[in-house]
């Protein structure tokens, strides 16, 4: 009999609560349950304050849970020490934020191999040219070199999405990876976020505002007052 690969993630009533033991103490995520299976992209929306970036912060081992269990491809992510949690991120994760947070003073070539030189203290000859396949696949292989004040806002956001993905993670992570960005470039690097899904089968979770590109996902995951209000399929039109 064949075994059942697990999830790649799997949360199962996550909490979230600051300030414990304090008078302020708030608790803004309530018995969040919910797996992201591989080759999925899922959309995560819901009103300002529902808690969205704090449950992407745990999914991606920036903030610890505070109740309840959180899986990745099977194994346990509350034993992991802060080493521990440091190597799962860097082995598992890619991130896109809505500000993409490229250093300004490396072209976008030397921004997108960071995550090999963070890694692995260097970066090969081989994740050179992985980083510079990746800059040609969104669009920017004429522009590598430019730096990121020498880039239009959607540019800078392909630079992001290349860099998130240039070590091929099975999860990326976008915070209002089009939040920043006018229509006409959102539909662009949504578009590019979901030809790369395609090509690269690597599962996305999306934090969005913009119905519009929640409705393109194939699968809506509802956050309201750190509950999840819905859990439903999408269009999955890229």
């Amino acid at each position: 009999m064949t075994a059942t690969r697990p999830p790649l993630i799997e949360l199962a009533g996550v909490g979230k609560r600051y300030n414990v033991g304090l008078p302020n103490e708030t608790e803004v995520l309530h018995g969040v349950s919910f797996a992201v299976e591989r080759g999925e992209f899922v959309a995560l929306i819901g009103p300002s304050g529902s808690g969205k970036s704090t449950l992407l912060n745990i999914v991606g081992l920036l903030e610890r849970l505070t109740a309840g269990s959180y899986r990745i491809e099977g194994a346990e992510a509350g034993r992991l020490d802060d080493a521990g949690l440091t190597l799962r991120r860097r082995a598992v994760f890619g991130f896109v934020f809505q500000f993409h947070h490229l250093l300004p003073a490396f072209s976008a070539l030397e921004n997108v191999t960071l995550p090999a030189l963070m890694r692995e203290a260097r970066v090969s000859a081989a994740q050179h040219e992985r980083a510079r396949a990746m800059l040609t696949a969104v669009g920017l292989g004429q522009d590598m070199h430019k730096r990121p004040g020498e880039l239009s806002g959607g540019m800078q956001q392909r630079v992001a999405i290349a860099r998130a993905l240039v070590l091929e993670p099975p999860l990326v992570l976008a915070d209002e990876p089009t939040g920043n960005l006018d229509r006409a470039s959102s539909d662009e690097v949504f578009s590019l976020m979901r030809q790369m899904h395609a090509d690269l089968n690597t599962s996305f979770l999306i934090v969005t505002h913009d119905p519009r590109l929640a409705a393109r996902c194939d699968r809506v995951i509802e956050l309201v007052d750190g509950r999840i209000e819905s859990d439903r399929r999408g269009g999955g039109t890229a």
